[in-house]
């Protein structure tokens, strides 16, 4: 079909295959005025540039990746600590099971056994069943029938200087309780 010449000549000079149809009531700039607002890098908004505007996103980037980086190495970090407190529990609760395992060998034995029975007059018949106050006191270290008694043990000896003073000034010891005295002279 042929075009109609009722069409504006600038409209035709669009119509060819690399340029757009211009939609209808939008104005179309001529080329002199396209040409005086020249293109956007030309006007520098605010001062930036597209070198400035490169070099912004290429620092919001590295920031980014320092914050994940920092973020990463944080956990990492958080990590080893949870893994360092979980040795050390392991290492002490390898502790109590071997605790625990000795205690079950020794409730185990026949000896035990024989002695817890005992606190429940089941002994042998020989045998004179007693049990001691929860709130008794310990005996001392030199009462009868202790080991240090009954093993022939000998205590802490006198030196002969403590022997003679001891002698020529009865027994008592302590200088703190003498009048008179300082500590420490």
């Amino acid at each position: 079909m042929p075009r109609s010449s009722s069409r504006p000549a600038a409209e035709t000079q669009l119509d060819t295959p690399d340029r757009r149809v211009p939609e209808p009531g939008v104005a179309t700039p001529t080329p002199a005025a396209a040409a005086a607002l020249g293109s956007l890098s030309d006007l520098p908004v605010a001062g930036l540039t597209r070198r400035r505007i490169a070099l912004l996103i290429g620092s919001l980037v590295a920031a980014w990746v320092i914050v994940l980086f920092a973020r990463q190495v944080g956990d990492a970090s958080e990590a080893t600590a949870r893994a360092d407190g979980m040795r050390a529990a392991n290492v002490s609760l390898q502790g109590e099971v071997n605790a625990l395992q000795g205690e079950l060998e020794l409730i185990g034995r026949q000896a035990y056994i024989e002695q817890q029975a005992r606190e429940y007059r089941l002994g042998t018949p020989r045998e004179i069943p007693f049990v001691l106050a929860d709130d008794a006191p310990p005996l001392a270290a030199t009462a009868p029938g202790t080991a240090v008694v009954r093993l022939g043990a000998v205590g802490q000896r006198p030196s002969p200087l403590e022997s003679w003073l001891r002698l020529l000034f009865g027994p008592g010891g302590d200088p703190a309780g003498v009048p008179g005295s300082t500590p420490g002279s």
